[in-house]
């Protein structure tokens, strides 16, 4: 196959804009006040994947050990950052707590094991396939994590009768969070379920078609891809059963009553 990607000029890459400004079309005559938030979205997107297109280069002509781990903890770090961002309401320290050692845990023991069993590239630090897998891993377990923690809070929120009914009929704390947990893990992981379902027939996935756009062959994209998205689901998986194993004891006391 002919391996020469088609480079994109300037020209073409601003022609693409072109989306951007018929959607801002669209919600002005609409009257939806999203504009301001759609220019600043498409702002930062850009000079966000410039900045870091400039620093996958250097990483890559000067791969290093020290480099490839300073980035996968600072990319776990920014999703722990932002899944407290994202949810709506005040939570808990306790709460922040086992967000970030679920995300941390759940998404760099799945990372290792992609990379040192299924994969298995050497060096184990080559920046060309440890961050952009890490990346989708720890990306879609970041969303997992915020629909967890928001469907947690949530319904203990206002499933609280339901649970103080439970407790004194003499259930304990984890018996009677039981069906709030496991609503919980369900949203998690309804995303990825769906998407897979998908895959190939509706949509072909941005890391398939990157390889096909770059020349690799079909059938190895999709390899890598069918892959990807095994380590992608069992990673959102452990992760939020992590948080949700951790995340409900925050909500009760040391005696097993509600807070």
């Amino acid at each position: 196959m002919d391996n020469d990607m088609i480079s994109l000029g300037l020209y073409q890459l601003l022609a693409a804009y072109v989306f951007i400004i018929l959607l801002l079309v669209i919600v002005r005559i609409r009257k939806i006040p999203r504009d301001k938030e759609i220019l600043i979205a498409t702002l930062r997107m850009t000079v966000q994947l410039l900045i870091v297109g400039y620093v996958l280069m250097y990483l890559f002509e000067n791969p290093h050990p020290l480099f490839t781990i300073g980035v996968v903890l600072f990319m776990t770090a920014f999703a722990i950052h932002n899944v407290h961002k994202r949810v709506r309401g005040e939570i808990s320290r306790e709460l922040k707590k086992a967000v970030a050692v679920s995300i941390t845990v759940g998404t760099l023991t799945s990372l290792i094991y992609f990379n040192f069993i299924v994969i298995q590239f050497s060096p184990w630090y080559d920046p060309r396939y440890t961050i952009p897998i890490a990346g989708m891993i720890i990306g879609n377990s970041m969303t997992g994590v915020t629909l967890g923690v928001q469907t947690l809070v949530d319904s203990m929120k206002n499933q609280r009768n339901q649970v103080e009914a439970a407790l004194m009929l003499g259930a304990d704390p984890k018996e009677a969070s039981r069906e709030i947990v496991n609503k919980a893990f369900d949203s998690s992981i309804l995303p990825t379920i769906n998407s897979m379902v998908g895959m190939g027939i509706v949509f072909l996935p941005g890391m398939m078609t990157g390889q096909i756009l770059a020349g690799a062959d079909p059938v190895t994209a999709i390899e890598y891809q069918i892959a990807i998205l095994l380590g992608i689901t069992g990673a959102v998986a452990l992760t939020v059963i992590i948080f949700a194993r951790m995340g409900y004891k925050v909500f009760f006391t040391e005696n097993s009553q509600l807070k």
